[in-house]
């Protein structure tokens, strides 16, 4: 995800100049140029159900704690995913990210723990992958890791007090990253499994969601959480999973992150007893669809 910072006025369409910023931003998840980030943000729903949220910028699953279950919050996320291959054209830039974090799912969420990898088209049709991480409000931060399409990645996100502890590791390369850092109030609200459109934000914390890389589709295998000391799969009873798709069709969202004009989506498959899922890239509609 990419940040969060201010938020803009309700019903404000940004308009940054995507082609342009675009080209400039798709080299790393954390590129900046013209006072510009890449950015990974908390989930902007448009529709809430009881186990399903249609979003602007998410397409995954996340949990939250059941009333009268075993988990308050939540410790620890962990998954696995295949680095997928975007299809990329030389018309224009797109962006797509994927990860595991902690918080961020509430509606008005400021904090958000997360790591995972990126797949990004430049507007010549290149395509460029990397790892991040990132603890909202922060910028993200490009990750020292090399990750190519069909690499098996699996991550973590560990937080213990206020020490959040990340770990990611690309299990084809047999390399790893660790990072341990300190955040003043982490959310543990809920964990989650993402693939996301991240957003391009301004110094002054206006963002604009990005357009969505044609991903194929992404597996996430052994998703897996820690809540309240218990440890189970996406799906454990303990805990409540919600299910999440990325509605392109919206030219604007409410909150932090506004888009012109309708993008690709995204939907995640129904979950496996094994605590695995997948997400894939849908079309953008043609006009008067």
């Amino acid at each position: 995800m990419h940040k969060l910072s201010r938020p803009l006025a309700r019903g404000v369409v940004l308009v940054i100049g995507l082609a342009a910023l675009a080209g400039s931003l798709a080299g790393t998840a954390s590129a900046s140029a013209g006072g510009t980030t890449l950015r990974h943000g908390p989930v902007q729903p448009l529709t809430l159900m009881h186990d399903s949220i249609t979003s602007s910028n998410w397409a995954g699953y996340a949990v939250t704690p059941t009333a009268g279950g075993t988990a308050s919050t939540f410790s620890n996320v962990f998954g696995t995913w295949v680095q997928p291959t975007v299809s990329c054209t030389s018309a224009t830039s797109s962006y797509s990210a994927f990860w595991v974090g902690l918080g961020g799912l509430a509606q008005g969420a400021t904090s958000l723990e997360q790591i995972g990898t990126d797949a990004n088209c430049t507007a010549s049709g290149g395509a460029v992958y990397s790892a991040w991480y990132e603890i909202v409000p922060a910028p993200p931060v490009t990750l020292r890791l090399a990750v190519r399409p069909g690499d098996t990645v699996s991550a973590a996100v560990t937080v213990s007090g206020r020490t959040v502890s990340m770990r990611l590791r690309n299990l084809t390369l047999h390399t790893v990253v660790n990072k341990k850092l300190k955040m003043a109030a982490p959310d543990l609200s809920s964990a989650e499994w993402v693939a996301e459109a991240p957003s391009a934000c301004t110094s002054s914390g206006r963002c604009t969601t990005l357009p969505l890389a044609n991903f194929g589709s992404v597996d996430f295998l052994q998703a897996a959480a820690t809540g309240s000391r218990h440890s189970g799969l996406i799906s454990d009873p303990s805990w409540a999973a919600t299910a999440i798709s990325l509605d392109g069709s919206r030219g604007q969202a409410f909150g932090r992150f506004a888009r012109d004009g309708a993008s690709a989506s995204a939907a995640p498959s129904v979950l496996s007893g094994t605590g695995s899922f997948s997400v894939a890239w849908q079309a953008p509609s043609a006009p008067g669809a």
